[in-house]
């Protein structure tokens, strides 16, 4: 019988596990989503849900405790701005896995740890992408458009070079 077992030791000590999963619940706030092991995602998925939800008290006793365990200030200042409003309406299932594959090494089943997202965010996020997308491609055509009228400016000027020393 599992009595009294309420996490997953992932054979590691006490203090393994806990800068474990601190390094995982980190990386998933500030990514959005990683990619790990069914177990490890399992665990951290409880760790996760749990720091949401205090977040979501907002009040300065949860931003200390929750300092206290993820490594980043920026990330704790990223979970409290943009992270809570996410689910201001939901209580609880904030993150989701999918299997993946089994990783070449061992055998383990790989899987995506990712923060649930409306659909409305995510089309957001698909268009703040495509957007980047076309500026990339736009400064790009830019640059290579003025490259080439240098290179055209340089052959212009070494003609002229060429027509003074002939006159």
């Amino acid at each position: 019988m599992r009595h009294n077992r309420d996490h997953r030791e992932l054979s590691r000590t006490h203090e393994h596990r806990r800068a474990l999963l601190r390094n995982l619940v980190t990386a998933l706030f500030q990514n959005e989503r990683i990619e790990t092991s069914v177990a490890k995602a399992k665990e951290t998925r409880r760790v996760a849900d749990r720091m949401i939800t205090f977040a979501k008290r907002g009040d300065l006793h949860a931003r200390r405790i929750i300092s206290g365990y993820v490594t980043s200030d920026k990330v704790v200042k990223k979970l409290f701005d943009t992270i809570v409003p996410w689910y201001a309406e939901r209580n609880g299932g904030y993150t989701r896995f999918m299997r993946v594959r089994r990783r070449l090494g061992d055998g383990s089943e790989i899987c995506i740890l990712e923060l649930v997202k409306s659909k409305e965010q995510m089309e957001e996020e698909r268009k703040a992408r495509t957007e980047k997308r076309e500026a990339k491609l736009r400064a790009k055509e830019e640059k290579r458009k003025l490259e080439r009228e240098a290179a055209m400016e340089e052959v212009r000027s070494a003609e002229k070079e060429k027509g003074r020393k002939e006159s």
